[in-house]
């Protein structure tokens, strides 16, 4: 039996999401080996991210490695995948979803209403800039680039006061327990497809997809696929300051999906939240009206809107 090539990166948080994957093909009877590919984001780990491409940069060599056929799967974080299809590459599953939250890791076990006024908190984020500027803190937000050990280094080594990044990859990796704080979506919506991995195929590649199609969780695929249809109908970057989340949960006559948004202005000097209610086989046109109705109220303009210039110039 001929071994599927799964193409992952080198990082610690890829190479352990992408041994998940593999592990549970395996499960399934198939043989699996994992097939390194780096990326223009690996290479560089100091140039801000929405210069070099958003988190895009990070899935455009892996892709190419699968058209190519040097690998025959591919493992990303989804809140990476840009929103413009790729006609080469099949979104084959999407396994069941980690935890969706963002979370704090900070000095002291503080929390982020204990940090005090001009705390520094570290992120590569501006979504997670705009909504720490919006709840009023004082916090200073400072760009931090680099994988999770070395964010995690600037808080225990004294550099920040404190970091944000996603529970999700904390979890995978097993650093839970340095979180001081699980920030609740009321506080910071998370970015769309947060806490999910996407798994793709070559379009023309059956078999693998058929193979692959044994991790999609139902539920996973409706709550992204609005979440990503919203993002793209806002035509804004997966480093847009966009948080969106939906939930399948239990309404009167069944399943529903709920989508929640929030646009921001990079600066976070001002925001829009709104949400809608449809159902999990609607989840693209949900997230389609849950955008239009953002776009109506002004989210176009907000997403440009800085009174400072060189946060506007760090969010394009």
């Amino acid at each position: 039996m001929t071994a599927l090539r799964l193409g992952t990166r080198r990082s610690a948080l890829a190479t352990t999401q992408s041994t998940w994957v593999a592990d549970r093909l395996r499960a399934h009877g198939h043989d699996v080996e994992l097939v390194e590919v780096r990326t223009e984001g690996d290479r560089d780990r100091t140039t801000p991210l929405a210069q070099l491409g958003g988190t895009g940069v990070f899935v455009s060599a892996l892709r190419e490695a699968l058209a190519e056929g040097r690998v025959d799967l591919a493992v990303h974080s989804l809140k990476d995948l840009p929103t413009a299809p790729d006609p080469r590459v099949a979104l084959a599953a999407v396994p069941a979803r980690e935890d969706v939250r963002d979370a704090l890791v900070a000095r002291d076990g503080l929390t982020l209403g204990e940090l005090p006024a001009g705390a520094t908190v570290g992120t590569g984020s501006p979504r997670r800039r705009a909504q720490l500027e919006l709840l009023g803190l004082g916090l200073e937000v400072a760009d931090l680039r680099g994988n999770v050990d070395t964010r995690l280094a600037a808080v225990h080594e004294g550099r920040l006061d404190a970091v944000v990044l996603a529970a999700a990859g904390l979890r995978r990796l097993g650093r839970d327990a340095e979180v001081t704080e699980m920030l609740d979506p009321i506080q910071m919506l998370p970015a769309p497809g947060q806490g999910a991995l996407a798994v793709e195929v070559r379009t023309d590649d059956d078999a693998t997809a058929a193979a692959v199609a044994a991790l999609d969780d139902p539920d996973a695929r409706a709550c992204v696929t609005a979440e990503r249809a919203l993002l793209a109908e806002l035509e804004a970057g997966c480093s847009a300051p966009v948080g969106a989340l939906a939930e399948v949960v239990l309404g009167v006559e069944g399943d529903e999906l709920s989508l929640r948004a929030v646009v921001a202005a990079p600066d976070g000097s001002s925001d829009l939240r709104r949400s809608l209610t449809g159902t999990p086989a609607g989840a693209h046109d949900l997230g389609l009206r849950l955008a239009r109705l953002l776009l109506e109220d002004g989210a176009a303009d907000l997403m440009t809107t800085s009174t400072d210039p060189a946060v506007t110039e760090r969010a394009q």
